[in-house]
């Protein structure tokens, strides 16, 4: 492998000098470089099924170019032969290059597998029963496949209209004149769905096979998920997130890629979760400039702290005009951990003014929660989401690590029983999994919250590891409970009738299904601004939105998986889901 990934970079080396005259050279010097390379893979792996797998047009090839500035141009060949069809799209391709300028960056090949007819009813009832973005079938809108779209083409540019199950006409022709290819006056009565096989091909010349279906398809299979594996996602995904800390401390709070459109405002709640996730990003490894942000982006936070006549102390939305539970306490997690990680008490008397603020929403005696105040510190609604529960009880056993206190351990034990006797585990909340695991490292005597902890878990195992989307929390709630087993291990207590088996199975599912949430190269390609989002975490059935929270959530996750991986694997994690995909 590593003399043949040698092989490659010298290859493209050598088309970057060969043509180093003019700048079109390089261009198709560097794509043909690539295109060779993923032609010796194809050619290996490829197991033509049907002699026209593309109907009429016999076997079609598409070409997606990209420079990490823009988004991937497409170019495609037809022919009667895999390789007829490889080396019309090649022209195709090059062609376009010369005539562009661009500098494939990224090189992706795209072969047809299986087409079949299908009328506007079929589309229809295939979106609409579809998640959005989930429907992983080009279109072609003729049967030569004369124009034809991929499906990472139709999702990337908002073709597909998954609310009313049709093809979007006025993305569909901007889409088109901005590549440079006729538009249409009108959709077909009938189309030609098809499924592709692909492979990438990056800037290192490592070509990656990709999913081509399913909830995974298309990003590139990785074989094991390891540690090393999950730091580098950790590391990129942070460095976003830091570069998402303005001047004043406040965060961007996000992108919808498509169209490359920021999200405005900010919500005080997931700009203390980012702050916390950031922190974790640091035990990794120190870095001076990392820790100037996490302190500009806490002093931001800071401001946004409100006393009320007795010092009690809440975090303050501006925007809402509201004081949220949740926030509360993901202020004193996030300031309480950096105190932990830098040895440096600077926020103890505001993390313990906002304990007070959380205990004057809670109804002790019932375990009750209040959720939001206005911003005069007035009742405003008794609930909200049951997030802020975990959250705010999280926070109280933090401070009581932070100050020994009991009366912060009493008011957390009060939320437990709560959780315990509403039968909390119905939520499928990662906070709650967060609260329980802070809890039990400090109460020793009471099984029933180490029997809940680890049943938060195993009744949702099987909806957590089955499902479709990378629901990034699910990691957070499973390591969580992992984290409350390893310790009752450790210290001879029984988990009776618990199955550790089915827990870390479910636990590598989960970290290999939330790839399908991060923006390698050969997702990101087909966005507006790809080199905005590269090496992030994103919700592709939301318009593949990337948020702060949604960066956090992806963070928190792995990053347990990773600190926990030596603990994982000593009790049995597979390097390997337990029931891999079977090939295409």
């Amino acid at each position: 492998m590593r003399a043949r990934l040698a092989a490659a970079l010298l290859a493209l080396l050598t088309a970057l000098l060969a043509g180093c005259g003019r700048p079109e050279a390089r261009g198709e010097g560097a794509f043909r470089q690539k295109a060779d390379l993923l032609w010796e893979e194809v050619r290996a792996d490829w197991e033509l099924r049907d002699e026209a797998p593309a109907g009429e047009a016999g076997c079609v090839v598409f070409f997606s170019v990209c420079d990490g500035s823009r988004r991937a141009d497409v170019r495609s060949g037809s022919g009667e032969t895999l390789e007829a069809a490889w080396s019309a799209a090649v022209r195709e391709t090059e062609a376009f290059l010369r005539e562009d300028g661009l500098f494939p960056r990224w090189v992706k090949a795209d072969v047809v597998c299986a087409s079949e007819t299908a009328g506007a009813d079929r589309l229809a009832r295939e979106l609409t029963q579809s998640r959005d973005a989930f429907f992983h079938r080009g279109l072609a809108f003729d049967g030569a496949f004369g124009t034809a779209l991929l499906e990472a083409e139709l999702n990337g540019a908002k073709i597909y209209d998954y609310e009313n199950g049709r093809v979007n006409l006025n993305y569909l022709n901007s889409y088109l004149k901005r590549a440079g290819r006729e538009t249409l006056e009108a959709l077909p009565e009938t189309y030609t769905l098809f499924l592709c096989r692909a492979w990438f091909c990056g800037e290192d010349g490592a070509v990656h096979a990709l999913i081509p279906d399913g909830p995974d398809g298309g990003r590139r299979r990785v074989e094991v998920i390891d540690r090393a594996c999950v730091e580098e996602l950790l590391i990129d995904a942070s460095a976003f997130l830091a570069d998402m800390v303005k001047e004043d401390g406040s965060f961007v709070y996000g992108f919808y890629p498509r169209f490359d459109n920021e999200l405005e405002g900010c919500n005080i709640v997931r700009h203390a979760g980012a702050i916390w996730s950031l922190l974790c990003r640091y035990r990794m490894a120190p870095d001076e400039a990392l820790a100037e942000k996490i302190e500009r982006a806490i002093d931001y936070m800071l401001t946004q702290v409100r006393y009320d006549e007795a010092g009690r102390a809440y975090l303050y939305e501006a925007k809402s005009d509201e004081i949220k539970l949740g926030g509360c306490g993901i202020a004193v997690v996030a300031m309480t951990e950096y105190m932990d990680v830098f040895r440096d008490g600077r926020y103890r008397e505001v993390c313990t003014a906002l304990g007070e603020g959380i205990l004057t929403m809670l109804d002790q005696s019932s375990g009750e929660y209040y959720h939001v105040l206005n911003g005069d510190f007035s009742r405003k609604e008794a609930y909200r989401t049951v997030y802020y529960d975990g959250e705010a009880t999280f926070a109280l056993c933090r401070l009581y690590g932070l100050t020994g206190e009991e009366r912060w351990l009493d008011a957390a034990r009060s939320a437990a029983d709560r959780f315990i006797a509403a039968d909390y585990t119905r939520y499928r909340d990662h906070w709650v999994a967060y609260s329980m695991n802070e809890l039990t490292r400090y109460v020793e005597d009471e099984p029933a919250y180490y029997a809940f902890a680890l049943e938060n878990a195993r009744k949702n195992l099987e909806e957590i590891r089955c499902r479709d989307t990378a629901s990034h929390t699910y990691l957070e709630l499973l390591m969580a409970a992992f984290e409350v087993y390893d310790r009752m291990a450790d210290a001879g207590m029984a988990a009776e009738s618990f199955d550790l088996d089915a827990l870390l199975q479910a636990i590598y599912a989960r970290a290999d299904r939330m790839l399908s949430g991060y923006f390698y190269p050969e997702c990101a390609m087909y966005m507006a601004n790809p080199q905005r989002i590269l090496g992030t975490f994103m919700v592709r059935h939301e318009g593949y939105r990337v948020r702060i929270d949604d960066v956090q959530h992806n963070i928190g996750g792995y990053y347990l998986f990773w600190k926990n991986y030596d603990r994982l694997t000593a009790y049995g994690l597979r390097s390997a889901p337990a029931d891999p995909r079977p090939a295409p």
